[in-house]
């Protein structure tokens, strides 16, 4: 349409004088040099997004960076490679921080230093499905679960594998193997039923069913115990006082710490194949991890010594705890819903 223009007084696809365009104040003067070097020095570009005048390598407006037309596979694989390698990659700067800087990430997000790494859920969910991914595809399912009531409570078990008579169908040994089993607690109508049917489902299908709900539901107990440890940090950070929400930013970039480096010990133990680089690998880990613990701490909340390593001690326990809820809860879960 005649006299139309886009945003900011230019019309669409019209190239603008370098020499009549005046910066913004605040454009930094390397990224304004940068952007018109690479565009000839004679025209400054417009957002392909939404059209604004972009001074620098980044749109004001939108945030889109400025690409280049991709003309041929060359340039396209230039291209990714840039965006995989390049010093501004968040990931890459994200991962080394969080591997080998404890603490670090956190307290870059709480002094509001936030562009230049991965959000902290985002970095959580990517490797969560990692660590299950990698863990999944390196480690066998066992064959078969038997459950059994004991005077110390119900106890789940890998069965050894269930050899099935001359003639007898998997159905057949199914109801053999689990006829044994049985509950007698509260809701036992229901809850034995439940275990029986699960046994038996897990013997036919040679316990893929139940390895795969168990699986499927252990990251989201974890998710979970996050909120809840912050709650026990509450009252150890009372002095100064801290919010709630910082204790899970901390644990959420914790336990993305934790995910990356037992994804890469397992990988690494695959690869290895050599039992005693593999035992002191473990160890390492082992150790690392109270160390990491130790230092994130004193780093984001900037206590001393001495009242980093007591509530660290405090944190242990509930950590232990926590996650022995966490199992027993995802393995009930898991059988009663097979």
């Amino acid at each position: 349409m005649p006299g139309a223009v886009a945003p900011g007084g230019v019309a669409p696809g019209a190239a603008v004088s370098a020499t009549a365009a005046v910066a913004p104040p605040m454009a930094p003067a390397a990224a304004v040099a940068r952007v018109a070097a690479e565009h000839a020095g004679s025209e400054r570009v417009l957002c392909a997004n939404c059209g604004a005048p972009v001074t620098s390598r980044y749109c004001s407006e939108c945030g889109q960076r400025v690409e280049h037309a991709i003309h041929s596979v060359r340039h396209f694989i230039l291209e990714v490679a840039e965006d995989l390698t390049h010093a501004d990659s968040r990931l890459w700067r994200t991962m080394a921080a969080l591997l080998f800087k404890p603490g670090f990430l956190t307290a870059e997000f709480l002094a509001g230093r936030r562009v230049r790494y991965l959000p902290p859920l985002r970095l959580y969910l990517v490797l969560s499905v990692l660590f299950f991914l990698i863990s999944g595809l390196l480690h066998e399912h066992p064959s078969a679960w038997v459950f059994t009531m004991r005077d110390d409570g119900l106890k789940i078990e890998p069965a050894p594998r269930a050899v099935a008579r001359p003639g007898e169908s998997r159905e057949h040994l199914a109801k053999r193997v689990c006829a044994d089993v049985d509950y007698d607690g509260p809701w036992s109508a229901y809850v034995a039923p439940a275990l029986r049917a699960s046994c038996e489902k897990s013997v036919v299908d040679g316990g893929r069913g139940l390895a795969e709900a168990f699986t499927h539901n252990l990251p989201k107990a974890i998710f979970l115990a996050a909120p809840l440890l912050a709650l026990v940090m509450r009252p150890l950070y009372r002095r100064p006082r801290r919010f709630y929400v910082e204790h899970v930013l901390f644990l959420l970039h914790d336990h993305a710490f934790l995910y990356l480096l037992f994804a890469l010990n397992a990988l690494a133990a695959a690869v290895l194949q050599i039992h005693l680089l593999v035992v002191t690998l473990g160890w390492g880990v082992a150790l690392y991890i109270p160390y990491y613990y130790f230092v994130a701490m004193r780093r984001v909340y900037g206590q001393s010594r001495v009242r980093t390593l007591g509530k660290l001690a405090v944190l242990s326990l509930a950590y232990l705890v926590t996650a022995f809820a966490a199992l027993v809860v995802t393995s009930l879960y898991s059988v009663l819903a097979l």
